[in-house]
């Protein structure tokens, strides 16, 4: 629908009654979150009873259920937006920048937050405190994580081996994570090297071969496989009965993946399951 469309039908309703906006019974903004990694968040610091809107992928809490949703991550739907007509819209990334504009054209305050990294985490929860009014819950939730990371990070101080972890997020075509991608961030709290630093990209495909010449101690994946279990299917490919995670049978799955690829409140958690793979026997 177009947006002069959009305007007009929110023009139209503001002149013969308010917009459908569903207040808050505290007095405090309701929002839309259109990323898993906010929506988590929202609910971290209480503010869940705020959230008039979500996308498809918000899947946690349990409670995000209840929340209605207003399109794919990223891919908000202008109509349903301008008929819920929020006090705010959150997101981190959208498919197409112009959307965010047609957002704000709609007479909606939208606040893009960004959280590449786990130390990005504190200060966008600080953010999201003063926008929701629940400040004092989201700095002590900030503090605990600062103080977490900053454990982590003395920790991995006193390793004089970190071991090679390869993270495969699918495996068809084979993808992992690069230098500077937040997998890579995770991998390196918990006590490891992640192979895919020696790529310049957050995520890149790569080959079977590329894997077993990096020769990875542990293998991390990401997904579900059909047929077998994900670290099974690993276990028989062609060529990888030569690589040390192999071998040693330190090749891992089932476990919520959500922990390791969305930047959100349960990073600490996420931390403490990778260190412990990478510390099992």
């Amino acid at each position: 629908m177009p947006v002069f469309f959009l305007l007009l039908l929110f023009l139209a309703t503001g002149c013969t009654k308010k917009p459908n906006v569903q207040k808050n019974p505290a007095g405090k903004p309701v929002i839309v979150s259109l990323a898993p990694s906010l929506t988590e968040m929202i609910f971290a610091i209480g503010a869940g009873d705020q959230l008039v809107g979500r996308t498809s992928a918000c899947d946690w809490p349990a409670a995000a259920a209840k929340v209605p949703v207003v399109g794919a991550f990223g891919r908000p739907s202008l109509e349903l937006l301008a008929s819920i007509h929020p006090d705010l819209v959150v997101d981190v990334d959208l498919a197409d920048e112009e959307l965010g504009k047609n957002i704000v054209a709609l007479g909606i305050q939208r606040k893009n937050i960004v959280c590449k990294t786990p130390d990005d985490i504190p200060g966008a929860l600080r953010i999201l405190g003063k926008l929701t009014g629940h400040i004092r819950e989201a700095d002590s939730l900030a503090v605990v994580i600062e103080k977490g990371l900053a454990g982590y990070r003395k920790k991995n101080l006193s390793r004089t081996e970190k071991p090679l972890l390869y993270l495969e997020i699918w495996d068809d075509p084979y993808w992992t994570g690069g230098k500077g991608s937040y997998t890579s961030a995770m991998i390196s709290f918990a006590g490891g090297h992640n192979i895919g630093d020696a790529v310049e990209k957050e995520y890149f495909e790569i080959s079977q071969e590329w894997v077993i010449e990096q020769n990875p101690d542990i293998i991390v994946c990401m997904y579900m496989s059909k047929e077998i279990p994900a670290a099974a299917a690993v276990m028989k490919r062609t060529g990888w009965q030569h690589i040390s995670a192999v071998q040693k049978k330190k090749v891992f799955d089932r476990f919520d993946n959500n922990l390791f690829l969305r930047p959100g409140p349960r990073v600490l958690e996420g931390i403490a399951v990778m260190e412990s793979l990478i510390e099992k026997k």
